[in-house]
């Protein structure tokens, strides 16, 4: 879904200026202020943004922005929210070689190759181009090869539209994917279903039939004299503590006084 047509407080056209940075910050130099949030203020122009050297957490999201000019000075730059504005293009963040958060959904991107100045960040791994949740898209996202383009494009990314694609976890979302264009195939087959076969073999669940082995027998005592043997040593481990225990406590002696 395209960004809506009408931004939250556009009526007042917000251009950045030092005293507005200072009121959202609290801080009274720029080069001081390391997070900043300016979101859905009607902001059209980043203006003295690009001041802030020393920036590291940003969210521009629900203005009405459509260049981010200012953001090149930003090195420090690790997380940045541009969702929900009305942005063609991201090239000035390729100067921002600490970026490794991006939140562009709902703006006006149209193909995976605007997403070519990203190509430099060696940081990235997060980056948001779709939030189902929100109501939030891109163009590009309305072509089904799009995610594999932007993976092909940006091979260091480890998450994609909140989705892991790399690391611990991504074998789950990899699965739900799979599952998800299996069931697209099929029902793209027309109004007659496929018929739905079973994931295992038939009896793949059936308990095993006991089945005489010396084998097993042999495995079987094994198991049992190890498990004895852990018992016993347990057993004496409990002794050898509570006899320490007894020759650690000071002796019980009587005290007599004498009046």
């Amino acid at each position: 879904m395209e960004p809506p047509g009408e931004k939250p407080g556009e009526a007042e056209a917000l251009i950045i200026t030092p005293q507005l940075l200072k009121s959202h910050s609290g801080e009274f130099a720029l080069d001081s202020i390391l997070l900043l949030k300016l979101r859905g203020l009607g902001v059209v122009d980043l203006g003295c943004l690009g001041e802030c050297l020393n920036l590291e957490w940003l969210d521009l999201s629900g203005n009405a922005l459509t260049h981010l000019g200012p953001l090149a000075s930003l090195h420090q730059l690790a997380v940045l929210n541009v969702s929900n504005n009305r942005l063609t293009g991201l090239e000035p963040l390729a100067a921002c070689e600490n970026l490794q958060s991006l939140n562009a959904a709902g703006n006006l991107l149209t193909n995976p190759g605007q997403l070519q100045c990203l190509a430099g960040l060696q940081g990235l791994e997060h980056l948001r181009l779709r939030d189902p949740l929100a109501r939030l898209s891109n163009p590009l996202c309305v072509n089904p090869s799009y995610w594999a383009a932007v993976r092909e494009l940006l091979p260091g990314l480890k998450v994609i539209d909140g989705e892991r694609v790399s690391g611990r976890g991504s074998e789950l979302y990899q699965l739900c994917r799979d599952l998800d264009s299996s069931l697209r195939s099929s029902t793209s087959l027309g109004p007659r279903a496929i018929e739905v076969q079973p994931w295992v073999e038939p009896g793949y669940w059936e308990s095993w039939p006991i089945r005489s082995s010396s084998i097993l027998e042999e495995a079987c005592r094994q198991f049992q004299d190890t498990l004895q043997e852990c018992l016993d040593l347990d057993r004496q481990a409990s002794d050898s503590l509570a006899q320490a225990q007894q020759a650690l406590s000071p002796a019980k002696t009587t005290s007599s006084f004498v009046f």
